[in-house]
């Protein structure tokens, strides 16, 4: 699409001005065009500026704060006092209430008219906020999804019959894939899955129906079930935007997506497998790009006993850490913590991402590509010409990528590496089950952190309680425990009555020393290296996870679910 006469304008000016005060003439150029949302949208677009100072400074013009939805507390009751077709019409949505008044974001904060009839409809006092009308779009699909309006969705397409053929060829499902009404419902489970802070979609054939379930907290939970006649419609929906070949259910297939939100990209992981009904899809929501939140590894809550000794290894000059749990357990938000802490301008900094899912700044980020075979040993090998003093590998696949990782820290660099074992101990012996001699793994691996979540327990229903003689017997017979209070959440609307809301970590830490060089060099077992480590500190993942339950963080029920008796050291 060509661009407007304003765009094009604006533009111009941009290149024929090399010292461009982008300030001073943005606001000038914003307070004096009637048009200014389309210029605004411009200049986002052709990242002149960025889309928060561009946002803040048309905020200004207007004499509003600046709000992103998609990095603000928005709450139930806060959306619920604006209906859905009246903030869809007027692009506006209620955000939260503080001090007797609505906090509401509009992309027309100025129009007084406007106002009033929402504050009358709201029945309470507004507080007018500026936010970008594709944001307010998109943050209105989100919030006002939920299981009703999926079910209501789901019904309303049951009643057709163009489902009711069950062996359609592939051009008529591709057809039907790409009608309006499938690809309103797919976005429709997406857009709640995000609002419930669900990190799998799970969409399964049944023998009678299809269900959809989604992953919050790190427990499954059933949201919807339909007609079985969708199944295939829905699932070959997300092959096309996947990039996967719809006619083929016989073999497993894997993709990505992404998909627009407001100003951001939301990215996804897709599978599909055949089972005895039809096939199976997942999605694994990966991250907003921009959006995801840094925690540092203050915010992680992290016990002293593992924080200490972990910022030590991270300045080290040269060595490799490792990061190791299963899929989702957090091991990524650890590793951008750790980068984080140590990000400075005299620090070169790379990274091997699949995907990137935070953006740092001052850090050079790449991502691997499968289909052009851009795999993690090519781009760590080239790496190595960049003069890195810190290297972060994803994910340590293969032989390959583990040579050289080892190589690398044998070289003068720090790395720092992801594996998938269930003890900080196993991944020693992991990296040389692999392949990778006893010799270089002994003097290049410095630490190991493992690390495992568990839901927290909801603050807004959190409750104390007394346990049982024998629960504190089971779990605390080593600490003389008799009387303490643990807790626990009650149900509310907050948690969709669950008692839980949100993740908590706990981790434990092997620090390599002399005596575990040696083993490692001697081949010894995990369980002889954490007998050493436990010599210089070292408490299992159980102890740490059962620190968090005295602290009222989370549950014995979690911490069973998430542990292995025997890992107690």
């Amino acid at each position: 699409m060509p661009p407007s006469p304003i765009n094009k304008t604006f533009v111009e000016l941009v290149q024929h001005l090399p010292n461009f005060d982008y300030t001073r003439e943005i606001t000038q150029l914003l307070e004096d065009h009637p048009d200014g949302i389309e210029l605004l949208n411009a200049v986002i677009d052709q990242k002149l500026v960025s889309k928060d100072d561009a946002c803040r400074l048309w905020a200004d013009t207007l004499g509003v704060a600046y709000v992103d939805p998609f990095a603000s507390v928005i709450t139930e009751d806060a959306v619920a006092a604006i209906p859905l077709e009246i903030a869809k019409k007027v692009k506006a949505i209620g955000l939260y209430q503080f001090g007797g008044a609505l906090t509401v974001a509009l992309a027309s904060p100025n129009d007084a008219d406007l106002i009033r009839r929402l504050g009358q409809i709201a029945q309470i006092p507004l507080s007018p906020v500026f936010a970008l009308p594709r944001e307010i779009e998109d943050a209105i699909a989100i919030h006002y999804s939920n299981e009703k309006s999926l079910e209501d969705s789901l019904l309303g397409l049951e009643r057709s019959t163009v489902f009711d053929q069950p062996d359609l060829a592939s051009d008529k499902l591709a057809a039907i894939a790409d009608s309006d009404t499938i690809v309103s419902l797919v976005d429709e489970v997406i857009y709640f899955a995000i609002r419930e802070r669900a990190t799998d979609i799970h969409i399964e054939p049944q023998e009678t129906q299809g269900r959809v379930r989604f992953r919050i907290d790190g427990n499954l939970r059933e949201i919807v079930t339909y007609s079985r006649k969708l199944h295939r419609a829905i699932v070959s929906r997300l092959k096309i935007i996947s990039n996967l070949n719809i006619a083929e259910s016989r073999f497993p297939q894997d993709g990505r997506f992404s998909t627009t939100i407001g100003t951001q990209t939301a990215n996804f992981r897709f599978s599909t497998i055949p089972t005895q009904y039809g096939e199976k899809a997942v999605i694994r929501i990966l991250a907003m790009s921009g959006k995801r939140s840094m925690l540092t590894l203050d915010k992680m809550m992290i016990s002293q006993n593992v924080l200490q000794p972990l910022r030590r290894l991270i300045r080290n000059p040269n060595g490799i850490i490792f990061v190791t749990g299963p899929t989702g357990s957090g091991k990524t938000t650890t590793l951008y913590a750790a980068l984080n802490e140590i990000n400075s301008p005299d620090v070169n900094i790379s990274t091997i991402e699949d995907p990137i899912e935070i953006r740092l700044d001052g850090v050079t980020q790449t991502q691997v590509n499968s289909h052009i075979d851009l795999k993690f040993s090519t781009i760590l090998r080239s790496l190595l010409r960049q003069d890195p003093d810190v290297i972060l590998v994803g994910e340590i696949r293969d032989l390959e990528t583990a040579k050289i990782a080892t190589e690398a820290a044998l070289t003068g660099h720090i790395v720092f590496a992801t594996l998938h074992t269930n003890t900080a101990a196993q991944a020693i012996v992991r990296l040389m089950e692999i392949g990778v001699e006893s010799y270089m793994v002994a003097p290049s691996v410095i630490g190991v952190l493992a690390q495992r979540l568990a839901a927290r327990i909801c603050e807004n229903c959190k409750e104390a309680y007394t346990p049982s003689r024998e629960v504190l017997a089971k779990y605390f017979l080593d600490e003389g425990l008799t009387d303490v209070c643990f807790y626990r959440g009650k149900g509310c609307s907050h948690c969709r009555g669950t008692g839980y809301k949100g993740r908590i970590a706990f981790h434990e830490l092997v620090v390599i020393t002399e005596e575990i060089r040696t083993m490692i060099s001697e081949k010894r077992s995990a369980q002889d290296i954490t007998r050493a480590a436990a010599k210089v500190g070292y408490r299992s993942l159980r102890y740490d996870g059962l620190k968090k339950v005295l602290l009222g963080l989370t549950t014995i029920d979690e911490i069973e679910q998430n542990t292995s008796f025997e890992w107690s050291a």
